[in-house]
């Protein structure tokens, strides 16, 4: 019997409500929620392939594992013997160095109540600050802006002003790939009222870029004199909001004083756009009756992030925009729960509920609502930080959850040497398939999406229950159970009482957080589990005897400061931590793709998600590409100060002259070595401690590796990869990805041939080696064909010579996607339909499969994308494509019209 159990999604912060379909132990189905106020049973096309994700245990961390010794093996253990050894471990550093030699480092997929025992468990038992988030990677820049300028975190904004909103700037957010849901609703209002305005800073010309009013493709890192120079505009003009300055705002004429150096015409000259889109921003800002401004890991994940954020900030306290229906600057939180895990204190900056460290009456109340004494008035060490400590020594255990920091951190060599270096190292996760659990001492196996229950908070401060479709697998448990059970084993062994981690109840621990809220910015005293059963995903502030939360903060032009002004903060704009050079000529970007999520721990596990995106790519603007000798499909070695990473070449004019991206997903498990974050630089900004991911000096060089190797097996694409990835660090370039529901392509390229390492190559595909395996070689050219057979359909095919070897058997490989049969003599297959075959055809809507060809063939006949979405059925189900498919049909259009037509349309 099908049960249906209301949940939320576990990716980015919009907090999608679901409903799971469950047969009693697997998870067979997932839809939106259609009364669920954040998404109204909208989902993106992560979210609907959730429940593939989930329908295998293969790579599943099942068991408790622990090590003797670093060049031992893990072997499974219970529960007892791996939480008393963390204990043991972790007091036995506790008693010798001091509390601040351990560390905590958690995730922003963690839910509200696992948060809450883990703060708990650092700060109130150790008695150390030493705890962390990758939200420090994501949302910490956005945190210290709205408590410089607001005197708070949280945006003062909501989700109906995305409908309300009549300009809308997107800074440093391609909101159709990382918040597609959200984009739908401002997609309809913008079809229900043409004259809105979109306005995109985005040195790429993404998706969202391409659908804007109003694009401006500013030098990376120049925002900051962007802002600085559309104010400037705006004071000139005289279209400032002076009554709401004065009535609600401090610090504005210093700020003045600052911008007279931003005239327009110097910043476009800093920024490479144009002066009069410069002005038209400013004017469209301007004078709009309510401009929202959205943005996210462009603007926050950068040395100056935190000024760039407030940049953005004055231009709405300046004109009064914030505080009312449509207007406000609001932050866009990239991970499901890290609005959360800042409500419940679990970063190294701040305590609970909005508290502040060094404040010695917070510390008071803290203290007396835990039962504890002593709390650490010292700060503690944010991400970069900490590892950096992990690295030298001054931190000897860590225990990270719910993350992948290996991947995920930047200058990410420093962090392998750390946890390397580290005495003991816990990793609580749920997949064995990350960058980090190979360092990790003790494995503990935690529950994941769909089988974990508590609550969380998104974007607009709306708090949702998450429910359990079906039971944790194996030994698996959820993360709250695992800190508060270690923590109930490492009281008695500090000498202090467990008692204040007996929870009898996950609700138990949500009301322990309520009460701590109390009184404070954020007060949720009259949200309790029955009111959320009842009533469904609240929003705060709402404070015990309201009615409901409040949707919009300020609207009474009153902030959280001590005496209830806005701040403006007079600073003037920085470039990036790192300048290019002539060693190092070109700028590298980072961002996300469509379909895939962080470090595709998850995501990876379906062929689904590479269907759009397949390959490890770097993209490059023609011209650049030009005079460089280089075309697309190379391989390119990118490098950096400090690593390097082989990739290969796409070409493309979305991204200017002297600037590449990459996408920061492709993480060691798909990769081999490891990901962009090889080359990114781990300089921080001085308010927020968020490293500047988004950008570094790097250079690319064409790179020659003659011997090729390609692969395509059939089967349990999950054991094949997991017995795969291994090898893959082994080669100059190696790349895997899953194709459809069955199938593990491998793509390597090195200096000479191996036939050691392709021999292991052969039996981690599972390719048999008796009469079912035929194979053709030639060892002069050092060239060989290998094809495996199941009946007479082709199972595996594995090529390995020359690029022009593997190119040529291309036809060859594909006979495995086919799953034709093979009627013909079995060794009539090395010569049958050899050579090239037709490139790979992209999917650009994965929910029906509808490939790039024949979206193509529609648009050459007439189509539009109405006529595409009836005809093809692409853009009806998540609706992620309908960017692109706008893109594809304005491209058309642009290519098709007269020459004349086409520079006037581009200049419009």
């Amino acid at each position: 019997m099908t049960t249906i159990t209301p949940t939320t999604c576990c990716y980015c912060g919009v907090g999608c409500g679901m409903l799971v379909e469950s047969d009693g132990e697997r998870i067979v189905g997932v839809r939106g929620d259609p009364a669920h106020p954040a998404n109204h049973g909208r989902l993106c096309s992560k979210g609907m392939t959730l429940p593939l994700t989930a329908q295998s245990l293969a790579g599943r961390v099942l068991m408790p594992e622990m090590r003797a010794s670093r060049d031992a093996g893990r072997a499974p253990v219970t529960w007892d013997a791996a939480l008393e050894a963390v204990a043991s471990r972790f007091a036995d550093v506790i008693r010798h160095h001091g509390p601040d030699a351990v560390a905590f480092y958690v995730s922003g997929q963690l839910l509200t109540e696992d948060y809450y025992v883990f703060n708990k468990l650092a700060k109130g038992l150790v008695r150390t600050n030493n705890i962390d988030t990758n939200s420090r990677l994501c949302m910490s820049s956005a945190v210290s802006a709205y408590k410089m300028a607001l005197g708070a975190d949280g945006p003062p904004t909501c989700y109906d002003d995305l409908d309300a909103a009549r300009t809308v700037i997107f800074a440093g957010s391609n909101m159709a790939y990382a918040h597609p849901v959200l984009f739908r609703r401002l997609e309809a209002a913008k079809a229900a009222d043409p004259s809105i305005r979109w306005i995109v800073v985005d040195p790429r010309r993404t998706d969202t870029a391409a659908m804007a009013d109003l694009h401006l493709p500013i030098v990376p890192g120049t925002d900051v004199a962007l802002f600085h120079g559309m104010l400037h505009h705006l004071i000139w003009e005289g279209r400032i909001d002076r009554g709401y300055i004065e009535a609600h705002t401090e610090g504005f004429d210093a700020l003045k004083q600052t911008l007279r150096a931003y005239a327009p015409q110097l910043v476009a000259d800093i920024c490479g756009i144009e002066e009069s889109a410069l002005r038209q921003a400013a004017d469209w800002f301007g004078e709009s009756p309510a401009a929202l401004s959205l943005y996210c890991m462009g603007l926050n994940q950068s040395s100056h992030g935190t000024q760039k954020n407030l940049a953005l900030i004055h231009l709405h306290l300046a004109t009064g925009q914030i505080g009312r229906a449509g207007a406000g600057p609001f932050s866009l939180t990239g991970q499901p729960n890290a609005m959360g895990g800042r409500e419940v204190g679990a970063l190294a900056t701040m305590l609970a509920a909005h508290r502040e460290i060094g404040n010695a009456a917070h510390r008071a109340e803290i203290e007396q609502l835990w039962g504890v004494t002593s709390l650490s008035d010292k700060p503690g060490l944010p991400a970069v930080e900490m590892f950096d400590a992990v690295r030298d020594g001054r931190v000897k255990a860590i225990w990270i959850a719910c993350t992948n920091p290996v991947h995920s951190m930047p200058d990410s060599a420093r962090v392998r040497e750390a946890l390397a270096n580290a005495e003991f190292v816990v990793v609580q996760e749920a997949f064995h398939q990350t960058d980090t659990v190979p360092y990790a001492d003790v494995l503990l196996p935690a529950a994941s999406w769909g089988e974990k229950a508590g609550t969380v908070t998104n974007s607009e401060r709306r708090i949702s229950r998450v429910r359990a479709a079906v039971a944790a697998p194996g030994a698996a448990r959820a993360d709250w159970w695992i800190a508060s059970e270690a923590a109930r084993r490492l009281a008695p062994k500090l000498g202090v009482s467990p008692e204040p981690f007996s929870f009898s109840s996950i609700e138990a621990i949500f009301d322990e957080h309520r009460a701590l809220t109390v009184g404070r910015d954020l007060d949720i005293g009259g949200i309790d589990y029955a009111l959320l059963d009842a009533r469904g995903p609240q929003q705060w502030p709402f404070p015990a005897g309201a009615a409901q939360g409040a949707p919009r903060r300020y609207e009474d032009g009153v902030f959280a400061t001590p005496d209830g002004r806005a701040r403006f903060h007079a600073f003037d704009y920085q470039p990036v931590a790192e300048p290019i050079n002539a060693r190092h000529p070109l700028r590298l970007i980072t961002g996300r793709l469509r379909d895939q999520w962080h470090g595709m721990s998850r995501t990876g596990r379906i062929g689904q998600s590479f269907e759009h995106a397949p390959d490890p790519s770097l993209t490059m603007h023609p011209g650049d590409a030009a005079r460089r000798g280089l075309r697309a499909g190379d391989l390119v070695r990118l490098s950096s100060r400090r690593g390097e990473r082989v990739l290969t070449l796409a070409v493309s004019d979305d991204v200017a002259s002297g600037t590449v991206f990459v996408a920061m997903h492709w993480s060691g498990q798909f990769l081999g070595g490891g990901g962009v974050n090889d080359t990114t630089t781990g300089v921080v900004d001085p308010y927020s401690k968020q490293p500047e991911l988004k950008h570094a000096a790097v250079r690319v060089d064409p790179l020659t590796l003659p011997w090729r190797v390609a692969a395509v097996r059939r089967g349990d694409a999950l054991r094949l990869h997991a017995a795969v990835q291994p090898l893959l660090a082994e080669r100059r370039f190696a790349a895997v990805r899953l194709e459809g529901d069955d199938r593990l392509v491998v793509t390597v390229a090195d200096d000479q041939p191996d036939t050691e390492w392709l021999e292991r190559l052969h039996t981690a595909l599972a390719l048999p080696r008796d009469a079912s395996l035929l194979e053709y070689r030639d060892a002069r050219r050092a060239m060989t064909k290998r094809v495996a057979w199941r009946e007479t359909l082709i199972d595996g095919v594995l090529v390995a010579g020359s690029e022009a070897d593997v190119t040529g058997s291309a036809s060859l490989l594909a006979r495995v996607r086919e799953a034709l049969p093979w009627t013909r003599a079995r060794h009539a297959v090395f010569a049958a339909d050899s050579g090239p075959t037709a490139p790979r055809d992209r999917t650009v809507c994965q929910c029906n499969s509808v490939t790039a060809s024949s979206i193509d063939a529609a648009i050459a006949a007439g189509a539009d994308v109405g006529q595409l979405k009836a005809t093809l059925g692409c853009g009806t189900v998540c609706g992620s494509c309908l960017p692109e498919l706008q893109r594809m049909c304005a491209a058309s259009a642009l290519s098709c019209a007269p020459a004349s037509t086409s520079m006037a349309t581009s200049a419009a």
